[in-house]
């Protein structure tokens, strides 16, 4: 399975931790094609300098995007790049999981939790989630992902 992880960069790396637990635990249900996001070495200039500028990475992430089998994004901390990302994913038919921590006094965009509409098989999910609770939410989601 191709995962392609969203977690904010340029929007602030406050979260870089929860990033680093998450995409750890994505390894285990297959491929992460973005599993920088994840380094605490990316800062919120991004990758920039490694690469030939923004146009290289919008197009290598859309590729990723394209080719990937399932959208996880870790959305508590507001990213506009997270949120074209979903967009795309949207516009695709892509399976999108969300998550996002209640604790952090944040809330959440209608735009991003008002795509969830509720039903079971909905491609869209927005699950609420605690550190804590990251790894058994996920295990439930690509459990239930692997019966389909």
């Amino acid at each position: 399975m191709r995962v392609y992880f969203c977690g904010s960069i340029r929007g602030g790396r406050q979260d870089v931790e929860v990033y680093q637990r998450i995409v750890k635990k994505l390894q285990t249900y297959g491929e992460v094609l973005t599993e920088h996001v994840g380094r605490a070495e990316l800062s919120e200039k991004g990758e920039d300098a490694a690469l030939d500028g923004d146009k290289a990475i919008h197009d290598r992430d859309m590729e990723w995007l394209a080719s990937s089998d399932v959208i996880v994004a870790e959305v508590t901390q507001p990213s506009l790049g997270v949120g074209y990302e979903l967009g795309r994913a949207v516009a695709m038919n892509k399976r999108i999981l969300c998550l996002f921590r209640p604790s952090s006094g944040r809330v959440l965009s209608a735009m991003i939790r008002g795509a969830d509409c509720g039903a079971e098989s909905s491609l869209f999910k927005v699950l609420d989630y605690t550190e804590e609770e990251v790894d058994g939410i996920l295990g439930k989601y690509f459990g239930e992902l692997a019966k389909n």
